[in-house]
C-alpha cells in the first residue's frame, strides 16, 4: 500500500498543478508578441554562461542524461535546496551544470567564450532569455516574467519574423510546462519518500545546515534524477555522488 502523501506535499502540488494550469492557458500569441517586441539578439558575451550573472541552471532530466553521455563527471547537486528533513539531509528535484574554478562560476562546457556542446546545449538554454513563469516584483506583486536579464546583455529590438517568434512562443511554453511537471513529480516522489521513511521537512535545521555548509562543513544531499533519488556528499570545493546510488559518472569540483 503507497503511504498517504502529508498535507505540506498536498498543498505544493496543489500550488504546482495550478500553475501548470495557468501556464497552459497563457495565450501563445501574447508571448510571441512579447518576443517579437523585444528583439533580443545574442552577442556571445557569454554572461548568460555563468553563475555570477544567472545563478545556476536547473537541468531536465532529459538533459541532465545527456549532459552526462557528454561528459560523465559534468553533474552535480545545485547550490540551493528545496527540503531538509530533521536529520539535516537536503533534497532538490534536479541536476545543475558544474560550474567551472574561474571567478564568475562560468559552465564547465564554456570555452573561449564558446559552448563546447552547443548542438547538445540544455533545454534551458535554448529557450533563454525568454520564459514563462509568475514571479513576484521588486514591489511583491506577482504577474508573469518573460525575459530574463533584460537590458542587461544581448542587443535588442533586432526583428524577429512573426513565425519565429511563435516557434519560440511555443518552444518556451513547452519547456515550462516540463519543468513544472518534473516538480510535481519530485514533490510526489519526496511526498511518499518522507512518508515512509517519517521524515519530515523542518525549516530551522534547514537554515542551520545551511550555515553550517557556508562555515565549512560537508552536507549530504539527494538529487531526485529519473524517478528515484542519488545520494551525493557535498564539501565546501568538491562533491561527490555516493557508492550504490544510480547514475554516471563519480564526482565534480565545484
Amino acid at each position: 500500500m503507497r503511504p498517504s502523501i502529508p498535507s505540506p506535499f498536498k498543498r505544493r502540488i496543489s500550488e504546482r498543478r495550478k500553475e501548470l494550469e495557468a501556464l497552459q492557458a497563457f495565450p501563445e500569441e501574447k508571448l510571441a508578441s512579447v518576443i517579437e517586441e523585444v528583439g533580443f539578439s545574442c552577442t556571445l558575451c557569454g554572461k548568460c554562461c555563468t553563475r555570477d550573472f544567472n545563478g545556476h541552471v536547473l537541468l531536465l532530466d532529459d538533459d541532465a542524461a545527456r549532459m552526462l553521455s557528454r561528459d560523465p563527471a559534468c553533474l552535480e547537486p545545485p547550490p540551493v535546496y528545496d527540503l531538509c528533513d530533521q536529520h539535516g539531509t537536503f533534497y532538490v528535484s534536479g541536476y545543475t551544470i558544474r560550474a567551472g574554478h574561474d571567478r564568475t562560476g562560468a559552465c564547465q562546457f564554456l570555452e573561449r567564450g564558446r559552448c563546447r556542446v552547443y548542438a547538445d546545449r540544455p533545454w534551458v538554454c535554448r529557450v533563454y532569455p525568454y520564459m514563462l513563469h509568475r514571479e513576484p516584483d521588486e514591489t511583491g506583486e506577482v504577474d508573469w516574467r518573460q525575459i530574463s536579464g533584460l537590458d542587461q546583455h544581448g542587443e535588442y529590438h533586432s526583428q524577429i519574423p512573426p513565425e519565429t517568434a511563435r516557434d519560440i512562443a511555443c518552444d518556451v511554453k513547452a519547456f515550462e510546462t516540463a519543468v513544472l511537471c518534473q516538480e510535481i513529480a519530485f514533490l510526489e516522489y519526496i511526498g511518499e519518500y518522507f512518508a515512509r521513511h517519517s521524515l519530515r521537512h523542518v525549516r530551522k535545521r534547514f537554515d542551520d545546515r545551511v550555515r553550517e555548509h557556508l562555515a565549512g562543513a560537508d552536507i549530504t544531499v539527494k538529487v531526485f534524477f529519473q524517478g528515484s533519488l542519488e545520494t551525493w556528499l557535498v564539501r565546501e570545493h568538491h562533491s561527490e555522488r555516493m557508492p550504490g546510488t544510480k547514475g554516471q559518472g563519480s564526482s565534480g569540483n565545484r
